[in-house]
């Protein structure tokens, strides 16, 4: 019994330990909450601020992983196959205000 009670402590620790949320455009997102927790997001972030829109790929990277990125440039697809610079910029300006949310539940 002691051991199912260790596994399942661990289980909501880790299960604690992550943002989700879902953007005004329906993109549901479940991320570690230290994926913040970088030095090279930050300097891709000021990049970004200086109007760099080059940077907002380095960003994405950074923050969401390979496959979170993925499935966020599928979500944001338009019929012609692109994927808006300026929509993408809206969801990871909507995603970082969920890592400051998750500290306030």
């Amino acid at each position: 019994m002691r051991i199912e009670q260790a596994q399942t402590t661990r289980e909501a620790v880790r299960e604690a330990r992550r943002v989700k949320g879902t953007t005004t455009s329906g993109f549901c997102f479940d991320l570690p909450a230290d994926a913040i927790d970088n030095m090279e997001l930050v300097d891709a972030l000021a990049d970004a601020q200086d109007d760099n829109p080059i940077a907002i790929s380095r960003v994405c990277r950074l923050l969401l992983g390979e496959g979170v990125r993925k499935a966020l440039y599928a979500h944001l697809r338009t019929p012609e196959g692109r994927v808006p610079v300026e929509a993408v910029s809206r969801e990871i300006l909507e995603i970082f205000a969920g890592f400051g949310q998750a500290g306030k539940n």
